[in-house]
Order: C-alpha cells, then structure tokens, then sequence
C-alpha cells in the first residue's frame, strides 16, 4: 500500500512538473508567434520598400534612356577593350556606324584632327562635319564615356566672322592708306602743275622738278612699306650673330643722327656667345625703324641707345631715346598699321616691327622710361633655346 502511495505521488509530481514545462512552452511558443508576425510585418514592410525602390528606379532608368536618346549630343559608352556598349542617337547619327559592338578605334580613325583648334573633321559628301570628343573614365567598370558635340555650324560661323572682321580690317586699311596717299600726291599734282606754266628760270623749274620728284619718291616709299606689311618681311632663316647686325644698323644711321645733333650710343659689350635664327633683310629694316622713329622724337643735343644683352634664351634688343614718351592713350596702338604720332608719318614703321618680331618668334614691347624717353625691346629666342 505504502508502495502505491508513494507511487501515485511520483506521478501527480511528474505530471504537475510536465504541465509547468507544458505551459512554459505555450507561453515560449506564443512568444514566438509574436516575434513571428512581427518580423513578418517588418519583411513585408522592408519587401514593399524595395518593390517601391525597384519601381522608382525603373522608372528612372527609363526616364534617364529617354533623355539620353533625345540629348543633342551624342553619348557612347566604351568598355575596357575599347568597344562601343550603348550609343544614343545622337551618337548613331554624327558618327556612321556608332552602335553596340563597334571598335571605337576603327570609329574615331575616321576623324581627322585640326592642327588649328581641338576639332575632328568627319569627310562628307556635303563637307566635312566638325566634331569634338570629350572623354570620362568610368572607375567603378574600367570603361569610358565619350561626349561628342557637332560643331560643324559654330565653326562656319566662326570662319564667317574672321573673314568679316579681315574684310573690315582690309577697309580700314585701305581708308588709312588713301589718306596717307591723298598729302604728297596732292603735292605732287600741284608742282606738277606749276611745270605747265611759262617759268623762265631753270632753277625754278628745276626745284619744282625737284619736289615732284620728292612727293613720288614719298608715295614710292609708303607704297614699299605697305606691301612689305602685307606681305611679311621673313623669308629664309639663317644663324647669325645679333650683335653685328645691331652694329651695321648703327653705323648706317650714325650720319643722320650726327647731323641732328643727336648721340648715339650703341652698347654691344661681349655678344658673340648670343646666336639667333633670323632674316637678316627683315631684322635689319625692323632695328632701322626703330632707331629712325627714336630719331624722329629725340631733340637736338638728346640721345638714343641702342643695345643687345642675352636673358634666359632670348635675344633683347633695346633702343631707347630722350624724347617726350609715349602718352597713355597712345601706348595701346602703337604697333597698329597707320597709327602715327607725328605728322607727314605713314604708320607702318612699328607694326613692320611687330611683324617682324612675331614671324621670328619673339615679340616687342614698348615702355616709357622714369627719367623721361621711350623704350622699345625687342625679343628673339636664341639658338640655343
């Protein structure tokens, strides 16, 4: 009996212990479904996120393909062997045979460069097609994206407009070139004139011969420096030595400035080391005219100096005078064809210079000294340089 008590006990404890376990795992298990559920509400949630995400970026891609296909310009993406993987319409219509697949080698070895600007001309039966390419690396995929914009109708337009502005030029040119003329052939016409009348003395009629002859010579001169504007004073370049050539050009105009009462002061010190490419012809007018126009402006009892010195792989060439300077105003346009500061001057004598100047490489500049007198360097690249 005591055996069966105790065994009956047992089991009401086994059972009372199963139904607490029992119950923790209800409790564990409703738990569960909770978390459960909830976590199903998040995914759901985080799933219609994405769905939305998708739709939206859908609707961007589609959005951005349709902008890309209307673009003006055209764009091509490269892959990292070169070859073309999209190409919008764009893209397909300046460039013949732009589409998925293409070598963009073989493609752009159509274009031909301009040496003038960064434009590729395209040959075509109606002309060539002016084009430029802009290229993009795309990191993340090792490609390329290339940017083309035709460029054929602002490069007509800008070849219309510098053949406008040298057609004004041209006028311009010519309205200062027949007043130049209109003085001394007016004064030609008129002794001309004067031969026609009954002038009984010879030396009379000599002198008028004379100042005919004077006024040609005149217009004879101004023609020559127009044409040699025009035309360009450099021809063949040859090594010489800048020094002697400044030496020459001084000794030919020492006369006319001892005869004004004028120093000239050529400063050559050592410059056999200084070696230029140039025109001697050309450079030899160019010093000319700047001595004669320093000559021009320098009083009597003034100076003019002339000099050579060598800095950092240019020739300099100096000539400076005692003479009022350049005004402000004037300082700008000085190496402009026909503008001249003195009277009966043609104006070509500096823009000759300038010409010159830039033909051989170098340049001129002019500046007005503290102590009173112009400057004018002029700069040639030496041999070396």
């Amino acid at each position: 009996m005591v055996s069966s008590l105790n065994d009956q006990q047992q089991l009401e404890a086994a059972f009372e212990q199963f139904n607490a376990v029992s119950g923790q795992l209800i409790d564990a298990y409703r738990q569960l479904e909770v978390q459960v559920n909830v976590l199903n509400a998040q995914l759901d949630e985080a799933n219609n996120q994405l769905r939305k995400q998708r739709d939206e970026n859908a609707a961007l891609a589609e959005r951005l393909a349709l902008l890309l296909q209307v673009l003006p310009a055209g764009v091509v993406e490269l892959s990292v062997e070169g070859r073309v993987v999209v190409a919008n319409l764009a893209a397909a219509e300046m460039l013949p045979g732009c589409q998925a697949g293409a070598d963009w080698q073989a493609l752009s070895g159509m274009l031909s460069r301009s040496d003038v600007d960064d434009t590729y001309a395209l040959p075509q039966p109606e002309g060539a097609r002016r084009l430029t390419l802009q290229y993009q690396e795309l990191p993340a995929s090792g490609g390329r994206i290339v940017l083309i914009h035709d460029v054929t109708r602002l490069h007509q337009l800008t070849g219309e407009l510098a053949s406008q502005q040298k057609l004004a030029e041209m006028g311009s040119m010519a309205a200062a070139l027949a007043h130049q003329l209109r003085t001394p052939l007016a004064s030609a016409m008129l002794y001309t004139a004067n031969l026609k009348q009954d002038i009984p003395r010879a030396e009379d009629r000599a002198r008028f011969v004379e100042k005919s002859l004077a006024r040609m010579r005149a217009l004879e001169g101004l023609m020559q420096n127009m044409l040699g504007y025009v035309r360009g004073q450099v021809s063949s370049l040859e090594p010489s030595d800048p020094g002697l050539l400044l030496e020459e050009v001084c000794q030919v105009l020492a006369p006319q400035c001892q005869d004004k009462g004028v120093v000239l002061d050529c400063n050559l010190l050592d410059t056999s080391a200084i070696k230029v490419m140039i025109d001697r012809k050309a450079l030899q007018g160019a010093l000319t005219n700047l001595l004669e126009n320093a000559l021009q402006f320098t009083p009597r009892g003034g100076r003019i100096g002339a000099a050579l010195t060598a800095s950092e792989g240019w020739a300099v060439f100096t000539v400076e005078d005692s003479g009022p300077g350049v005004p402000d105003d004037a300082m700008e346009r000085i190496f402009e064809p026909f503008f001249t500061m003195r009277s009966g001057g043609t104006g070509l004598g500096l823009a000759i210079v300038k010409k010159v100047a830039d033909e051989l490489g170098g340049g001129v500049r002019c500046y007005n000294k503290p102590a009173g007198g112009a400057c004018f360097e002029l700069q040639l690249p030496t041999r070396g340089a």
